[in-house]
C-alpha cells in the first residue's frame, strides 16, 4: 500500500506565501496560520465547538467571497440544497427589502403606492418612517430584525394607503395606474399564448380541447365588455354629451 506523505506548508510555496502575507496583514505570526492550514480537521473541530471561532470563520468567508467566484458559487449551492438555510435566506431578503422600502422614504422623501406610482411622501409619513428606521438601525448585530422590518413596512404601507384615499385626484390616478398595470400583465400573458410550434391542422388536433375554445370565448366577451365600458365613458366626456 502506498504511503502518502503530507509535507508541511512552506512560506516559499505559492499557498504558503499567500497564507503568510494574509497573516502578516492581520498582525499575527505566519507560523500560526500555516499550522491551521496544515490541519483543516482541527479547524473544523474548533468551528463546530466554539461560537467565537465560528464567527471568525464566517467573517473570513464573507471577506473572501468577493474575490473567489468558485467559493461563492459552491456556498450558494450549499444554501440552496439546505432547506432551512434557503428559507432563512428568503426571510432575511424579504426583511431587507422592507427595510430598504422604508429607508428610501426617509432618504428621498418619495414613496411608491400599491399601484406603483411614485409620489412625494407627506411629512407625517416621513416622520413615521424615520422613527421606525431609527429603531431598526439601533438593533444589536445579534438581534432579529424581521419582526421590526415587518412592523415598519406595514405601518408605512397603511399610511400610504390613507394618503391615497384622502386625496381624490391621487385616488383616481391610483385606480388608473392599477388598471394599466393589470392590463400590461394580461397582455404579456396572452402574448405568450402562441402557436409557433404548430405547423399544420394535425398539430392543432393534437392539442385541441373544447375547454380551450370556451375559455377563449369567455375572455373575448370580457374584453369586449371592458372596451364597451371604456367607450361609453369616453362618449360621456365628449362635449354635448348628455
Amino acid at each position: 500500500m502506498a504511503v502518502v506523505l503530507h509535507l508541511p506548508l512552506q512560506r516559499a510555496d505559492p499557498r504558503g506565501t499567500a497564507i503568510t502575507e494574509a497573516a502578516e496583514a492581520e498582525g499575527i505570526r505566519p507560523t500560526k496560520a500555516l499550522e491551521v492550514a496544515e490541519n483543516p480537521t482541527a479547524l473544523r473541530a474548533a468551528i463546530l465547538a466554539d461560537p467565537g471561532t465560528a464567527e471568525a470563520a464566517r467573517k473570513a468567508l464573507m471577506d473572501r467571497l468577493g474575490e473567489d467566484p468558485a467559493l461563492r458559487t459552491e456556498l450558494v449551492r450549499d444554501i440552496v440544497r439546505a432547506v432551512d438555510l434557503k428559507k432563512a435566506v428568503a426571510a432575511e431578503a424579504k426583511a431587507g427589502d422592507r427595510v430598504e422600502y422604508v429607508r428610501q422614504i426617509v432618504e428621498k422623501g418619495q414613496v411608491k403606492t400599491p399601484a406603483g406610482q411614485l409620489i412625494e411622501a407627506p411629512a407625517e409619513l416621513r416622520e413615521e418612517a424615520e422613527r421606525h428606521l431609527s429603531l431598526i438601525d439601533e438593533l444589536d448585530d445579534g438581534e432579529e430584525s424581521g419582526e421590526w422590518a415587518r412592523e415598519a413596512y406595514d405601518t408605512v404601507r397603511d399610511l400610504v394607503a390613507q394618503t391615497v384615499q384622502s386625496d381624490p385626484e391621487l385616488r383616481v390616478q391610483e385606480r388608473r395606474a392599477k388598471f394599466y398595470s393589470s392590463l400590461q400583465k394580461a397582455t404579456k400573458v396572452f402574448e405568450e399564448l402562441t402557436f409557433d410550434d404548430i405547423q399544420n391542422a394535425e398539430d392543432f388536433q393534437d392539442i385541441y380541447e373544447d375547454d380551450m375554445v370556451r375559455r377563449l370565448e369567455d375572455l373575448q366577451q370580457a374584453i369586449g365588455a371592458c372596451i364597451s365600458a371604456l367607450q361609453a365613458a369616453t362618449a360621456q366626456q365628449e362635449p354635448g354629451a348628455s
